[in-house]
Formats: C-alpha cells, structure tokens, sequence
C-alpha cells in the first residue's frame, strides 16, 4: 500500500515535520510557499519548491495565489501522480503523540465497528459527543449549536473512506469558541471512533484519505478559513464516509491573531448552514457559494484527474 503525507508550511523543519519524516513507510511531501526558507531540507522525503509548482500547473498556482495554505492542494496532486493509496493530510504543528502508533492500523476500506450517531439536525458536530461537549468543530453551523443532538446512538459497522483523526493540546475549533474557552484537551479514546447520518466537518490538519477521492477533496482558496471545511463537506455529499477517530497528534498551535481567525471564518459563519442543506440535495451546489477565483481553481485543480 502507498502512503503519503502532504502538507504545507512557511516554517524551517518542525518537530512534527521531523517525526512524520522518520516514519519508514510513509513517503512524506512537503510544499513549499514564499514565506518558506530558501535553505529548506528535508533527510527524508520530497520538498516542492514554489518553482516546481509553477513549473507543474502555473494556471492552477497563479489561481490559488501564494502566502496560503491552500497551496497544499498541490501536495495532493503530488500524491495522486505517486499513485497513492491513502493520504494523510497535515499540520506542521501537529506533532504524533506516538511515532510508533501514528497512522498504523488504518481504518479507512476496512469494516469497522463504530459509534453512529443519528440526528434530524442537517449537520453533526463531532465535538460535542466526546468529553468536551462544551465546544465545536471548527466549522459546525453555529445556529444549531443550541440543538445538537447525541441521545440516539447505536453500533454500526461501516466501512470509512475518510479517518480523521483528533487532536489533543489546542484543538481546531473556531476563533469564537477559542476566545471564549480557550482550552486544553484531552480527548476520552473510549468516545471514538465514531461517525453520523448526517455530514460534519473535519479538518486537514491530521485525516487520513482513501486515495480514490483525491479528485474530489480540494482545499478551496480565497473562503478563508473555511477552505478544509467546506472540501470536507463537498466530499460527503458526493458519497464519501468519514470516521472520526481518537487523538492521535498535539496540537502545539502556531501564533494566531484570533480576531483575524475570525474575520477568515466569516464567510462560514453566515453560510456554513445553508451550504449543508444545499449540498445534501446536489454537491455541486457548492459553486454557487464559491468566488469565481475559487471555483476556477477547482476546475483547474479537476483536470488533473482527467479519465477520458
């Protein structure tokens, strides 16, 4: 099985980076940005410098734009010409809690016996069913905050394309959450894995993929904060089965300015709602909340995977 790590950073090599980068049987992808130092080195993997990028898809590049962490979407591309057959998808401050166990015994195209969780509500948070219950996802609809729901649970075997791993430390919920809690978690590992009848979210920042669905997870640029999110979101709609999982990284979170998190997260603060109901009905209804910049990303980033 072919297994790779993508991510991007502006940083030198990170302690996470170090870590992921000893692990035997993962390949590891790292994309560069212009914030990157020039001297970035990597003793095991693939660096892709800004120049490769451009020399790979300037259309798509010039689209996505530069200083962002979309450009991670080039990483995925990367991954899919290398054929691979998961992908994980990370954080540069998310550093394994255990290098020996991180990514080992996938759940993903495995048959799986899973807490499933059953709501009316059109979106589920994974969140609020763990022992932090006083917090959300990054990107759950805040509207239904009020009404989430967790009485009706049952065991269910699955078979998950998406495994998104939790995070322990500072976790990733939005920056109205962070300001008002500010917490430190540990998430209970007896509270996963779990999934729902209705789509959540989750992030790029410690999920693994099925490789088959990389034509369909893009990191959407030019929505802010929302650019995981929403490819979350989309991928559901189009059929794909997530699986949250127990915490798996520390979140060392890098310096933020949460005001601007919460200028960024905006555009999900007024739509995420909307943009789940429409997507249950038709996943394409997606560009129709997308800047044209954006959508036309999405399509560049879509030829790649060209079938004909």
């Amino acid at each position: 099985m072919k297994k790779v790590i993508v991510t991007t950073t502006i940083n030198g090599p990170t302690k996470a980076i170090e870590r992921f980068q000893s692990l035997k049987d993962w390949d590891l992808v790292v994309i560069g940005d212009l914030k990157t130092p020039k001297d970035y080195h990597l003793d095991r993997g693939v660096y892709v410098t800004p120049a490769e990028q451009e020399k790979y898809d300037k259309a798509l590049s010039d689209t996505i734009g530069w200083n962002c962490i979309q450009r991670r979407s080039f990483g995925l591309l990367w991954a899919h010409d290398m054929k691979a057959d998961v992908v994980a998808v990370v954080d540069d401050d998310n550093i394994p809690l255990d290098v020996e166990s991180w990514g080992k015994d996938l759940l993903i195209g495995r048959d799986v016996e899973v807490d499933y969780y059953e709501t009316d509500l059109p979106a589920f948070d994974p969140v609020g069913a763990t022992n932090h219950s006083n917090i959300w996802h990054r990107g759950y609809p805040l509207q239904l905050l009020p009404k989430r729901q967790y009485g009706k649970k049952v065991r269910r075997t699955i078979r998950p394309d998406v495994q998104a791993d939790f995070w322990n430390g500072d976790p990733d919920i939005d920056a109205i959450c962070r300001m008002e809690h500010a917490p430190d978690c540990n998430f209970d590992p007896k509270c996963f894995p779990m999934t729902a009848n209705k789509m959540g979210p989750f992030n790029s920042q410690n999920t693994f993929l099925a490789g088959k669905w990389l034509e369909h997870y893009f990191l959407f640029p030019h929505i802010g904060r929302m650019d995981d999110i929403w490819a979350a979101y989309y991928v559901q709609a189009k059929g794909c089965r997530v699986v949250w999982n127990k915490a798996s990284v520390f979140q060392d979170r890098n310096v933020h300015d949460l005001v601007r998190d919460m200028r960024q997260e905006y555009v999900g603060y007024e739509n995420n709602l909307n943009l789940v109901k429409d997507l249950a009905c038709d996943p394409e209804s997606i560009l129709a909340y997308l800047p044209g910049r954006s959508a036309w990303a999405f399509q560049l980033y879509r030829r790649h995977f060209n079938h004909a």
